[in-house]
């Protein structure tokens, strides 16, 4: 499966825990692009240090609940989503509940149809777990992703905390509903 416009086929995979490095990597650059730009340096790089190191990458790549997919064109990493499951503890969704806790797309790649391909797998793999329902955080501040989602189905259901080194953000919770899982 290629994307029109890019140099090579973009392929979804499963991270598995060899990945934990490429993951940290990838996920300190995608987390700087996005936010480098709108916060304090001394903020970003204080979370970056913890959420993004490899020894933190393969423990979520090894948790029980927890799949990372990559997208890959040629080997190169163009994007990742984290889901797992549950949901936030002050907002009650129908269950079962899968949170995209991470996605993410490669600058470079942005607008080449990446984070759709990327959003579909992700929905997939919910799917698969049963989840009657999706959610997500995301930066109030950050109007593009919060197209995007809504693009894609989601809702603005409330509010959350995200703490980036002093500083106390404020992200919206947005959920897409799914049919439950038929009993066979």
């Amino acid at each position: 499966m290629s994307l029109p416009g890019g140099p090579a086929a973009i392929s979804l995979r499963q991270a598995t825990g060899a990945d934990a490095a490429l993951l940290a990597a990838l996920g300190a650059t995608t987390f700087r692009d996005a936010f480098g730009p709108f916060n304090r340096p001394e903020d970003l790089e204080a979370y970056v240090a913890v959420a993004f190191s490899p020894e933190r990458l393969a423990t979520e790549l090894a948790a029980p609940g927890s799949r990372f997919l990559l997208a890959e064109s040629g080997g190169v990493p163009a994007g990742y989503a984290q889901l797992v499951g549950g949901g936030p503890r002050h907002l009650e969704l129908p269950g079962p509940v899968v949170e995209i806790r991470r996605f993410y797309v490669v600058r470079a790649w942005h607008g080449r149809g990446v984070a759709q391909r990327l959003m579909a797998a992700a929905l997939d793999q919910a799917a698969e777990w049963g989840a009657r329902t999706v959610w997500l955080g995301v930066w109030q501040e950050n109007p593009r992703a919060i197209a995007f989602y809504r693009k894609c189905g989601f809702r603005i259901a409330g509010t959350q905390e995200f703490q980036l080194g002093t500083e106390r953000q404020h992200d919206w919770i947005m959920v897409l509903d799914r049919p439950a899982a038929a009993s066979s």
